[in-house]
């Protein structure tokens, strides 16, 4: 079987790092917020480049927690794309806001151009999301943001590493948010996150809001939540950070290998708007027939993924938005077509080679089934 994700062989390089530094935390005992989960957050903002990082639980709380820290709340807007994955509608939701969708531009990222026309009164903030390693349009987005005063909540959660203009994706907006699933590019080994900002202030309120709203223990200053980065994973992405920028470099070869195998049997690789920064956390094609070509794949021990098969606005969970049928056509149409390609540092030419190959097979088949 060739994974979509390879962890197990991620784990096999780096277990003897990994071993003794969860061995250092048990031996501590220190579970709860434990010297690693101060030490991640230096070592993490310093790769970022910005001066404050809050560890919690998941890239979910991150954007819940970085709405909350900058007063979005019940009766606001939040424009998110439309294109991406249903957290950041949640937790626009989960702090009583309302998510307001925005077509995608050709890079599947949300188009700058549609972003004011879905503006009004009561749009308080704008989260662009950097989807599938590639950075969104910053110098267009914080200028619309600056001409209409709103808040900016990067979602870099697929975006580790990666560059625009020369600096770290997260390092942007008001706040920055990253997910470490364990699938992302920098993953820990269960649910984590972090939260990232220039500004004390509400590094300050993002750390009372991700532990019971207290500074000492059983005084608590507000209402808070319990997000907190679990010790044992910060420890684990201690470990991992020093490896990501060889694991990026990897994956851009292995994305380079893929473009001219897939340019060989006639498929269009994904588009780089950038010359720099793309991190390849996602491969991802618009192939004809694609249920068949998914068969096809099965059927030879190659496994894929849609990211993301049913949009946001067409979830039952947001039936209530009444969105009409056709919003946000490029975000539809593609939803029929996309599929992520296996993707991970460790993948080799030869597995790239029967991935493409099997992609040929498929081609092949389906030319001669449209020609009957």
């Amino acid at each position: 079987m060739l994974p979509f994700v390879d962890l197990r062989q991620q784990y096999a390089d780096v277990r003897e790092e990994i071993l003794p530094a969860v061995q250092a935390v048990f031996e501590q005992a220190a579970f709860i917020l434990g010297p690693d989960v101060a030490a991640f957050e230096r070592e993490f903002a310093a790769f970022i480049g910005i001066s404050e990082c809050v560890g919690v639980e998941s890239g979910t709380a991150a954007l819940k927690l970085g709405l909350e820290a900058l007063g979005i709340g019940a009766g606001d807007e939040v424009i998110i794309p439309a294109n991406t994955y249903i957290a950041c509608a949640f937790a626009v939701s989960q702090v009583g806001a309302t998510p307001v969708m925005v077509d995608m531009d050709d890079d599947y990222l949300i188009d700058p151009s549609l972003i004011e026309e879905a503006i009004t009164p009561r749009t308080k903030a704008l989260m662009p999301v950097h989807l599938y390693g590639q950075a969104a349009d910053m110098h267009r987005i914080l200028e619309i943001a600056r001409r209409n005063n709103l808040k900016v909540i990067e979602d870099a959660s697929q975006a580790h590493g990666a560059l625009y203009r020369g600096r770290r994706c997260g390092t942007f907006g008001d706040v920055g948010c990253f997910s470490f699933y364990p699938g992302k590019n920098l993953g820990a080994y269960g649910d984590a996150g972090a939260i990232v900002t220039n500004d004390p202030a509400i590094a300050d309120h993002l750390r009372l809001l991700r532990d019971f709203g207290q500074r000492k223990k059983y005084e608590h200053l507000l209402i808070g939540d319990n997000c907190r980065l679990d010790t044992v994973q910060a420890a684990i992405l201690r470990v991992k950070l020093r490896h990501l920028e060889q694991w990026n470099v990897q994956r851009l070869q292995a994305a380079k290998m893929y473009d001219a195998r897939l340019t060989d049997i006639g498929v269009t690789a994904p588009a780089r708007h950038t010359a720099e920064g793309h991190v390849y956390h996602l491969y991802v094609v618009q192939i004809p027939e694609r249920e068949r070509a998914i068969e096809r794949f099965t059927a030879a021990g190659i496994q894929t993924g849609i990211h993301y098969p049913v949009p946001i606005h067409r979830q039952p969970a947001y039936r209530g938005l009444n969105i009409p049928e056709g919003s946000y056509p490029r975000t539809g149409a593609a939803a029929g077509k996309i599929l992520s390609l296996p993707m991970f540092p460790e993948i080799s030419k030869a597995q790239i080679d029967r991935v493409v190959r099997t992609l040929q097979e498929h081609f092949t088949e389906t030319h001669a089934h449209l020609a009957h």
